[in-house]
């Protein structure tokens, strides 16, 4: 477990929880847990009791003690050990562990928030275990229940509520409550140890960020609890929440920021998981503690075969998210599009329209769109004066009606509107706006006379006419053919984010764009249909095609243009 005897000062001096070398540790199966001055006595005192329990869902009911990983008792330790009775304060306030499904997260869970309300020393204390959904909370309660059950010392010790889902120390009046999120339901949080159960499916829901300030905020008077987030990988592109929450814990891992959290990630490395790597089974141990206990390698095979049977690349992506915790978008799907793995290294957090704009020597614009549970995408790009780098800024509208056709990705849409980078409006005020920033990149004397705003031929008569009333004369626009007609640009893309010729304004808007887009091979070329990203939306993306293709025909501004033949 590699704990170290600890002293006063180290119990007051913040801890550095970074693990710099967890790619090392992951491939050699090591633990990915830094080595830490833990209060031993603290500890003991912890897993004596997170052994004795036992697993009510497993044939014959065995202990922790006997069944449990080494990782669980090492997350254990770590969990109660860092805390100093002495001053009553908790050296690592934070947990968060990425895990895939059937690693005993659900028992865990459970397990943990039993031995806080055992080992907890404050009286009238509140123990909050926050599932995602009714269904979650349920089977959380009755986990927790079946614990207390199966010891008669416990039984005795607590009081079960499965209509209220509380579980009551006789002695302690602590009161552990199972709860589905909902900011209703948890404003007003005074609890000292929280455990948040699927963050990736929790942080869906629109009142996410409101939960989890509220929870935050009541551990801020109680220096002695803690908030243990346990989840899997999501099943699509993380946004929002979930994403801000994946990247603080990894910042934390890599040395980058220093935090009180204990980030656990059970995650591969890019370069191994990359290009289907994570379908090879000596990969599977290394994220899956659990191999040979709870999680079945013959079930992973089977469920493996059957998709790449099929070629069913939705379920390959759900096996990959949810088995092997891919991140998709990133090393996932086979068919994504290559300049994905590149993408969120060419951000430039600077790169408005205005600065776009001001950078500039010409620009040429792109746009598509569809009907109204559509959005409409535009992307500009501007190549860089003297050093002839693309600059690319993108924006999308959408009807509101969107939001009720697509349930599932209303959130997300929600949090691209937070961020800026998505407008919802009514027709025809979409079409509007996209003309007043064609027009501000025509007043600034960056367009073409020919060829500076690409689109697809088809439904855009509004568009045209709302160009045209902004006096954009037909020569300025391009009709182009989709499909294969694309390849161009989306080789041309991959090959000047690869080189580091080109910057984006790392909108999380686009990495999720980015991340919807799936390749199809159509004889000599690539495309990047809407159609084979389903239902996640790419239109600001094949705006962003419609003007690399006219950006890479070396256009210059009509100024410029009149000024070579000037004699």
């Amino acid at each position: 477990m590699g704990r170290r005897p600890q002293t006063t000062d180290q119990l007051t001096t913040p801890w550095s929880t970074a693990c710099p070398d967890w790619q090392a540790r992951i491939m050699q199966q090591r633990s990915l847990i830094p080595k830490l001055p833990l209060n031993e006595r603290e500890v003991e005192r912890a897993l004596r009791v997170f052994k004795r329990l036992r697993i009510p869902d497993v044939i014959g009911t065995p202990t922790n003690g006997e069944v449990c990983a080494p990782w669980v008792f090492e997350l254990v330790a770590a969990i109660f050990g860092a805390y100093d009775p002495a001053t009553r304060r908790r050296m690592i306030r934070e947990f968060f562990v990425l895990i895939p499904k059937k690693n005993g997260k659900s028992s865990l869970a459970a397990a943990i928030m039993v031995t806080a309300a055992i080992v907890n020393r404050r009286p009238a204390a509140e123990l909050l275990l926050i599932a995602p959904t009714k269904k979650i909370a349920s089977i959380a309660f009755n986990q927790a229940a079946g614990i207390i059950r199966l010891d008669a010392e416990l039984n005795k010790l607590f009081n079960l509520s499965a209509h209220t889902s509380t579980i009551k120390h006789r002695m302690t009046e602590a009161v552990m409550q199972i709860k589905a999120a909902d900011a209703d339901v948890i404003t007003g949080s005074k609890a000292s140890y929280i455990l948040v159960d699927e963050t990736h499916e929790f942080a869906q829901k629109a009142d996410a960020k409101a939960v989890f300030i509220e929870i935050r905020g009541g551990l801020a008077s109680r220096p002695d609890g803690f908030m243990i987030q346990i989840t899997t990988q999501s099943k699509d592109p993380p946004v929002g929440l979930f994403k801000a929450e994946l990247n603080t814990a990894r910042a934390v891992r890599d040395g980058v920021i220093s935090l009180p959290i204990l980030p656990v990630l059970y995650e591969l490395p890019f370069d191994v998981a990359k290009d289907g790597g994570w379908r090879d089974p000596k990969t599977w141990p290394l994220v899956n503690p659990n191999l040979h206990r709870s999680v079945d390698e013959a079930y992973l095979r089977d469920e493996l075969a059957k998709a790449e049977r099929t070629d069913d690349t939705t379920q390959l992506q759900l096996i990959a998210s949810q088995h092997f915790n891919v991140e998709v978008g990133s090393a996932l799907p086979d068919d994504a599009w290559r300049a994905a793995d590149y993408w969120a290294d060419r951000s430039d957090y600077a790169l408005t329209l205005e600065n776009l704009i001001e950078r500039s020597e010409v620009a040429t614009i792109g746009i598509d769109g569809g009907g109204l549970d559509d959005m409409l995408g535009l992307a500009v790009i501007g190549r860089e004066k003297q050093t002839r780098r693309w600059l690319i800024w993108n924006h999308a509208y959408a009807h509101p009606k969107i939001l009720d056709r697509y349930k599932e990705l209303s959130q997300t849409l929600l949090e691209f509107e937070a961020e800026g980078s998505l407008t919802f409006c009514q027709v025809p005020d979409d079409i509007k706006a996209l003309g007043e920033v064609v027009a501000q990149i025509r007043d600034a004397g960056l367009l073409p006379e020919k060829n500076a705003i690409g689109f697809d031929p088809n439904n855009v008569g509004t568009i045209i006419e709302e160009l045209v009333a902004r006096r954009i004369t037909d020569p300025m626009l391009r009709r182009l053919m989709q499909g294969t007609a694309l390849s161009p640009a989306i080789w041309g893309i991959e090959r000047k984010l690869s080189d580091d010729t080109l910057s984006h304004g790392g909108l999380a808007l686009m990495r999720w764009v980015v991340g919807n887009a799936k390749v199809e091979v159509r004889g000599n070329g690539n495309i990047i249909t809407k159609q084979a990203a389903g239902r996640a939306k790419i239109d600001p993306l094949i705006a962003t095609f419609c003007a690399a293709i006219l950006m890479s025909w070396n256009p210059v501004t009509a100024r410029r243009q009149h000024n070579i033949f000037v004699i």
